[in-house]
């Protein structure tokens, strides 16, 4: 059961980032991680997995223009992540390589979700990106462990071509998405924006010894005593050898999500 939302006051909200944002400045010092730093243009030999998502969605109630903002947004955040080499033993923190999104690194207001609404913010749109990298990474052998899902869900489903509650939302730099690299090969993550696609790829310098499905269980809308609704399913991963076979089903997370739409919407009201 999730309760009724309670409004926060500006108050609370402003002292709320402010703790969080200099927790994670003090654990970027003193928690000992390896934070991946290296970059390399040469791409390694063996794609592991690849993946793209169109940058321009029309979206119930959203001006087009915070979609062609987040496109700018999108391209000057790849240049922080693009040939980023994670060694075996580093993790990458996306907001540690991206930093603090300023206009003063010429980013724009793009589209934020903020407690089940949006709104225009200075770099909104990021989320596209961080989406994309933690779907990329579910399909390696790669670790997520950090991730945070989105609390609401804003819009209805429309064309939707991977499970509800596969992405990873983003907020600097208290909402971060961190990949560690427990194996013996060096992986390295590739992006581009081009012709209205955001596309990603992780490259190794080794082949696969496996593949991945991502699947969902227990898919299913419940409505709260207090008159909303709720979204919710569990993530699995069923694992493939070389000849595929499958070697192994494992658990991956489980999203619960309050719906800001009437769950008989159709499709065609707007895409997710």
């Amino acid at each position: 059961m999730i309760k009724k939302p309670v409004p926060r006051s500006r108050l609370r909200l402003m002292l709320g980032k402010t703790y969080y944002t200099w927790r994670r400045y003090a654990r970027w010092l003193v928690d000992g991680t390896s934070f991946a730093k290296s970059f390399s243009q040469k791409k390694l030999p063996h794609v592991v997995f690849q993946h793209e998502t169109p940058t321009l969605r029309k979206l119930k109630d959203v001006d087009m223009w915070l979609q062609h903002n987040k496109e700018i947004n999108l391209s000057i955040a790849i240049k922080c992540l693009n040939g980023l080499l994670i060694q075996p033993g580093e993790t990458m923190s996306y907001w540690k390589l991206i930093g603090k999104t300023t206009t003063r690194k010429g980013y724009v207001p793009g589209m934020i979700l903020f407690y089940g609404d949006f709104k225009p913010g200075v770099g909104g749109g990021l989320c596209q990106l961080s989406n994309l990298i933690y779907w990329m990474t579910l399909h390696t052998p790669l670790a997520v462990v950090e991730r945070h899902r989105h609390s609401y869900d804003v819009f209805p489903d429309s064309k939707r071509t991977q499970p509800f509650g596969s992405g990873a939302t983003c907020a600097y730099n208290y909402l971060d998405l961190m990949i560690a690299n427990p194996t013996t090969t060096c992986y390295q993550l590739h992006l581009e924006l081009k012709d209205h696609m955001l596309r990603g790829e992780w490259r190794a310098d080794t082949r696969a010894l496996h593949s991945y499905e991502i699947y969902e269980q227990r898919h299913r809308i419940e409505q709260q005593h207090w008159g909303g609704y709720v979204r919710r399913n569990v993530l699995h991963r069923r694992v493939f050898n070389q000849v595929g076979e499958l070697v192994n089903d494992e658990f991956i997370t489980e999203n619960n999500a309050l719906m800001m739409y009437s769950p008989l919407l159709t499709e065609s009201v707007g895409d997710a």
